[in-house]
């Protein structure tokens, strides 16, 4: 991690070339439009100042130049949107091969938990050359993820997920901000993104205290809630609750009429507040479970469902 001083932060993801070039960009075009318009107002300041002989009088018919001073701004409009558009969708869609990881924010500290079940705090090792997208929610209150030589900024809310992308290219370690005021101790909500070769970070999770799988952790908090009585068919007898096998990412139908995909956020819901969307075809028995499971438990829970295949099949 380098503490000197330095105008811009290290490069240190794929994304950061391409949002300093854009940065640039706008920052050329504010200095060459600021330099242009303040040296007009010294030229016709000096040229029309009182006691010159120059000439007054309006000049009229000049279509060219109206259609100049239109066309010429809506260009370049044109181009920083198109540019910025392109980017800002290359930054809100992971790659499908992305390592995924568990984060909760809270005052004042982030909590990561890898795929293989490695827990951490306020420190996140993460492989280079690898997309790794975070999955992220808040315990309290809103904060924000941010990595200056990522380029990397993300909104932490509670009550719903959010998602940021990376991929490291620079090994090292680097700045982790909350970018986001949340309370007294808002400036020591900060750690570091510890980025490593690929073999090196295999050695990192073997060395490690190794957590249960999110997937596994899940099933196993699934039990112990008794959630199979109502979820899974016994031989012979229907469910008194949706079956969960190949449900995530489908299309639920809804008592009302209406249908909601099964993203996360919808399992979330489902789980601490399961008569705000009623499946059709059941009974709005299911119990709340607000406030008896951790944010942890509920990442568990939400990665085993989607871990089922369909109906018959092990997950």
């Amino acid at each position: 991690m380098d503490t000197s001083f330095r105008l811009f932060p290290d490069q240190a993801s794929t994304v950061a070339p391409r949002v300093d070039a854009l940065y640039f960009f706008l920052i050329g075009m504010s200095v060459f439009f600021t330099v242009l318009i303040a040296g007009l107002i010294v030229l016709f300041a000096l040229r029309y100042r009182r006691g010159s002989k120059a000439d007054r009088t309006l000049g009229h018919g000049h279509m060219w130049a109206e259609a100049v001073w239109i066309g010429v701004p809506l260009v370049i409009s044109m181009v920083i949107f198109v540019w910025a558009a392109k980017l800002y969708f290359f930054m809100v869609r992971p790659p499908a091969d992305a390592m995924e990881i568990n984060v909760v924010a809270k005052q004042w500290m982030w909590k990561f938990q890898h795929p293989q079940g490695n827990r951490e705090i306020d420190n996140l090792h993460v492989p280079a050359g690898r997309p790794v997208k975070l999955r992220m929610i808040s315990q309290d209150v809103i904060h924000s993820f941010f990595v200056p030589a990522f380029r990397t900024k993300q909104d932490v809310i509670p009550g719903r997920y959010t998602t940021t992308w990376f991929e490291a290219t620079q090994l090292g370690e680097f700045h982790l901000f909350c970018a986001e005021y949340c309370g007294t101790n808002h400036s020591l909500m900060k750690g570091r993104v510890t980025v490593m070769a690929p073999a090196d970070y295999q050695a990192w999770l073997g060395g490690t205290t190794l957590g249960e799988p999110p997937a596994v952790a899940g099933q196993r908090l699934f039990e112990q809630l008794r959630c199979a009585s109502c979820h899974q068919a016994a031989a012979g007898v229907a469910t008194r609750g949706p079956p969960l096998e190949g449900l995530f990412g489908q299309q639920v139908p809804l008592v009302n009429g209406q249908k909601v995909l099964a993203d996360d956020d919808y399992l979330r819901e489902s789980i601490l507040k399961p008569r705000a969307k009623v499946v059709a075809g059941f009974q709005p028995i299911m119990p709340t479970f607000e406030g008896q499971v951790s944010e942890e438990g509920l990442m568990n829970l939400i990665a085993y469902i989607k871990s089922l295949g369909p109906q018959g099949a092990k997950p």
